[in-house]
């Protein structure tokens, strides 16, 4: 059975398809992009996760309706034969991932500076009543805070599917050492120390609880014309302080392309600031973010800039990070 073709034939039946392209992506989706006979393309996802693609298919309609960041018109999505979809927009640019580095240094601080305004403006327009994986939620269930989740976010809907008793510190914390416990042996050297990091840190008293964008970051952009054109993938969402996005979007933007991630990183902040006051990113919030960046869902250490590390390359990328920190 193909999937793509079948989702094709269930949107789109009044328009032959000339080809079809596999995209190669995470772990989660399979990504291809179809051509029309006269002439327009677009973009399937699929997955048989389909509960978590169409969370992830609502998210990127409600990002592209309250904020500035370029995101695909979703066009169609639902379930068929036992796997979800999604149909979008075919984005116009290049892969940013791939271009970053090439880009003039005015250039990547103009990109940098149009994460921090995005990342800005999801958390003035997504606040939460719980930390945790986002779900769906169905109207009128109590909210961590006592309010009805009806009333949450932006909301429509979404919420924390964790939004339990647990505190800001006892989340974070449990998150935290998630990502120091799935660290290779490779890093066996610091864990002890990130740990240590983790357990010392003065942690502001249940934050409120904004958008945290799992995978915000160049890699998942397409540029063209030296301005983003397209930010891709909205999977995996969470609620968090805000401070926690701000160091691991910050993480990604300023220090996986370049040696020297200064620059970058003031524009981001300065981008972040013409929205709205930079909050509180504590040390630990670092060592989570460059933790939860150093491996995959797969377990395996991350390729970090680009023509990408690999090996001892990338190790020593994480651990220098890693060691600042300490």
């Amino acid at each position: 059975m193909d999937p793509v073709g079948t989702v094709l034939a269930r949107e789109f039946p009044e328009r032959r398809v000339t080809a079809t392209a596999r995209v190669p992506n995470g772990n989660h989706k399979r990504t291809a992009v179809a051509t029309f006979a006269d002439g327009g393309e677009v973009v399937v996802q699929t997955a048989t996760d389909a509960a978590a693609l169409a969370l992830e298919s609502d998210l990127s309609r409600a990002v592209r309706e309250r904020t500035t960041i370029p995101v695909p018109r979703v066009l169609a999505s639902g379930a068929v034969d036992g796997f979800g979809y999604v149909v979008v927009a075919r984005a116009a640019g290049d892969e940013l991932h791939e271009r970053f580095v090439s880009l003039d240094s005015a250039t990547q601080r103009r990109v940098a500076r149009s994460f921090g305004v995005g990342l800005g403006q999801l958390h003035e327009a997504f606040s939460f009543g719980g930390y945790g994986r986002l779900g769906r939620s169905a109207p009128g269930r109590p909210r961590a805070d006592g309010g009805d989740a009806s009333d949450s976010l932006t909301d429509r809907g979404f919420d924390a599917a964790s939004a339990d008793d647990s505190d800001w510190e006892t989340w974070f914390s449990a998150y935290a050492r998630e990502g120091i416990t799935a660290l290779p042996a490779a890093f066996d050297g610091i864990r002890e120390q990130l740990a240590d990091a983790v357990a010392a840190a003065s942690l502001p008293a249940n934050p409120p609880a904004s958008l945290y964008p799992w995978d915000f970051r160049p890699g998942n952009a397409l540029v063209a014309d030296g301005r983003v054109t397209a930010v891709l993938d909205w999977g995996q969402p969470m609620a968090a302080a805000p401070g926690l996005a701000v160091a691991k979007v910050e993480h990604l933007v300023a220090d996986w392309y370049v040696e020297d991630g200064a620059p970058l990183r003031r524009a981001f902040r300065a981008g972040y600031e013409s929205v709205r006051p930079l909050p509180s990113v504590p040390r630990a919030y670092r060592v989570a973010a460059v933790v939860h960046s150093a491996v995959d869902s797969a377990g395996e250490v991350t390729r970090p800039g680009y023509p990408e590390r690999t090996g001892a390359a990338a190790l020593d990328f994480h651990l220098n990070r890693l060691d600042a920190l300490l």
